[in-house]
């Protein structure tokens, strides 16, 4: 059974920094892409950055480049996401997803191309 817990979600103030984490387990996590996604009161659920399964491609929508980074260690089963210069307009709850298909170097954006998500963190930019 494939888990992913994120954590790192909170409160910060508009031009403030947050790092969440998505913990996986129950495959072999270093064989697949990973994606953060975020859901706002009222929206869709939108797509934030992607890392591949070997780190060599990362891709983010145009919102968040420049101030938002994704990362992954595989020794550790966990993908992060760095978020810098935090604006009232990012605040959502943040989804991890797991690709469904292993070693996938090509960005997905589309949820459908995701199996496994986790429970999601929340994230409010306020002051």
């Amino acid at each position: 059974q494939v888990q992913l817990i994120e954590s790192g979600g909170g409160l910060v103030q508009p031009g403030g920094s947050l790092r969440l984490s998505c913990a996986a387990s129950g495959r072999t996590f270093s064989n697949y892409a990973m994606g953060w996604f975020r859901q706002a009161p009222g929206k869709e659920r939108e797509f934030v950055a992607f890392i591949s399964w070997d780190a060599g491609t990362t891709y983010y929508t145009d919102s968040v480049k420049g101030r938002f980074t994704i990362s992954r260690d595989n020794a550790k089963n966990t993908v992060y996401l760095q978020m810098n210069s935090l604006k009232p307009e990012d605040t959502a709850i943040y989804y991890c997803a797991s690709r469904t298909a292993p070693n996938t170097v090509v960005p997905s954006t589309r949820t459908q191309m995701y199996n496994y998500w986790g429970q999601g963190t929340p994230v409010t930019v306020s002051s």
